[in-house]
């Protein structure tokens, strides 16, 4: 058995998909409201801020996958998450279930230097600090020898569906509502993203190898990185038009922040934009090789299509 502890997100439905098309059919999808992403999963619907809850998602479970997301509210996150995370390490460990847990960059350095397994944790803000607290309980279970653990590491997203993130907030989603494209801090600084199918497959990967245990992985990009302003060059070729776009400078998103809750919460993660962004993936593309990127030429190309089938 399969469990993915969160699956109504983008990454959650991806990974089902995924372990259903090459790994097995037996996969339990948890959430409070759980749904089904193929026809052949059973449901557990669960609070995970319950242990018992918890212990009683993973029981006959082989490997968990934590993909669960909660909306961008500071003060929830530090009331639920390290208490969810320490819940499913202890149901983990009752039930005797190895744990891919799915993570992001929130605890790294927002700055130029380049990003690899070995980084430390620098995290700016409250939410950037308790994904580091999130990341060292897992680490640290990892070396006591008390839990089998992975962590799958991704940066910024972008991607089709119910992908949340900046990147398709202020560019595809204006696409389609033919409103002006916004880019935050600067158009000329290096971007990092992934692809979201592509990190729920690496994860999916990832997970059904042994010897990947034990270990954080980055998961794997497009290494042609671009700016926003090559990025939107290349949306506007893919979608036949020129795509116009502002940039948005820090003291906007400030102001912004004094009437709107969704800013505030987004200027702890404005920083990252101010610099060259450079996410190392190279441990994983030498241990899977033969892993398929989708490039951003391809990734653009499916959101375009998908828009206009909408």
């Amino acid at each position: 058995m399969q469990t993915i502890l969160g699956a109504s997100g983008q990454i959650g439905e991806e990974l089902a998909r995924e372990l259903k098309r090459n790994f097995t059919s037996d996969i339990r999808i948890v959430s409070r409201n759980a749904k089904k992403v193929n026809d052949t999963d059973t449901l557990f619907s669960a609070d995970l801020s319950i242990k018992e809850s918890a212990v009683g998602a993973l029981k006959d479970t082989e490997t968990a996958y934590f993909t669960l997301g909660l909306p961008m509210d500071s003060d929830l996150w530090e009331k639920q998450f390290p208490l969810i995370t320490r819940n499913v390490i202890e149901a983990c460990k009752i039930n005797a279930v190895k744990l891919v847990f799915f993570d992001n960059t929130y605890m790294y350095p927002q700055d130029d230097r380049v990003l690899t397994e070995q980084t430390a944790f620098a995290p700016v803000g409250r939410k950037g600090k308790i994904r580091k607290q999130m990341a060292e309980m897992v680490l640290n279970e990892m070396k006591s020898g008390e839990l089998e653990a992975v962590i799958c590491r991704a940066p910024e997203f972008y991607g089709p569906a119910k992908t949340q993130s900046i990147t398709n907030t202020l560019i595809f989603n204006n696409i389609k509502r033919n409103k002006k494209l916004k880019v935050p801090i600067s158009d000329n600084k290096l971007r990092t993203l992934i692809w979201t199918p592509d990190a729920s497959r690496a994860a999916a990967l990832i997970g059904s190898t042994p010897d990947a245990f034990g270990q954080t992985w980055h998961l794997p990009i497009d290494e042609g990185r671009l700016t926003y302003k090559e990025f939107i060059s290349l949306a506007s070729e893919i979608y036949g038009k020129e795509l116009k776009y502002s940039v948005v400078p820090n003291f906007v998103f400030k102001i912004g922040a004094l009437f709107n809750e969704r800013l505030e919460e987004l200027q702890e993660l404005l920083p990252r934009y101010k610099y060259d962004n450079i996410f190392d993936d190279s441990k994983f593309k030498n241990r899977f090789p033969d892993f398929q990127v989708t490039t951003y030429q391809r990734g653009i190309e499916q959101i375009r299509t998908e828009q206009l089938t909408v």
